[in-house]
């Protein structure tokens, strides 16, 4: 067993809703193991008021969230990740940055609740259903055991992961 802590980042459009989410549940589920970071290809420069009280509920501190472009984590000094996971079909398509040490990749598709129209209930509804489709996946993918997986079957792992039906 190691004592490495895994960096992953999380890319969506406008990192305002599920990448920061992801971020929170990573970090918070993986219990010192995982690191989580997020951003976009195009960030909205605010994280979502919904967004926000996921986060909060998932006990990961929200004072030092924003919405931030991914270039910033392909730049000189950077953390280096681990894994990189895109968790909306916009990101998914997009030209990404090349990153340094080639981190594991998989796309793991969410709707987006930010896009959801109606009262403040029915959008509190969509992050609360999106955000437990996101901590089904992360439980699955904090569960895997790392250090026993080379590359290739880590590749496989989380990329099934992003298969399956939340």
């Amino acid at each position: 067993m190691t004592d490495k802590t895994y960096n992953v980042l999380f890319l969506c459009t406008g990192n305002s809703a599920r990448s920061i989410m992801a971020e929170a549940l990573v970090t918070t589920m993986g219990e010192g193991r995982f690191r989580g970071f997020s951003a976009g290809s195009q960030p909205t420069g605010r994280v979502n008021p919904f967004a926000i009280e996921q986060v909060k509920q998932a006990g990961y501190p929200v004072e030092s969230l924003r919405s931030k472009r991914w270039d910033e984590f392909a730049a000189p000094g950077a953390p280096r990740m681990d894994f990189i996971i895109t968790v909306c079909d916009n990101a998914a398509g997009e030209a990404c940055p090349i990153w340094p040490g080639h981190p594991a990749t998989a796309h793991w598709s969410f709707e987006d609740p930010a896009a959801v129209e109606g009262t403040d209930a029915d959008k509190r509804a969509a992050f609360e259903r999106i955000c437990g489709q996101i901590r089904a996946r992360v439980q699955a993918f904090v569960g895997l055991p790392l250090h026993a997986l080379d590359r290739d079957a880590l590749d496989k792992e989380i990329r099934k992961i992003g298969e399956t039906a939340v």
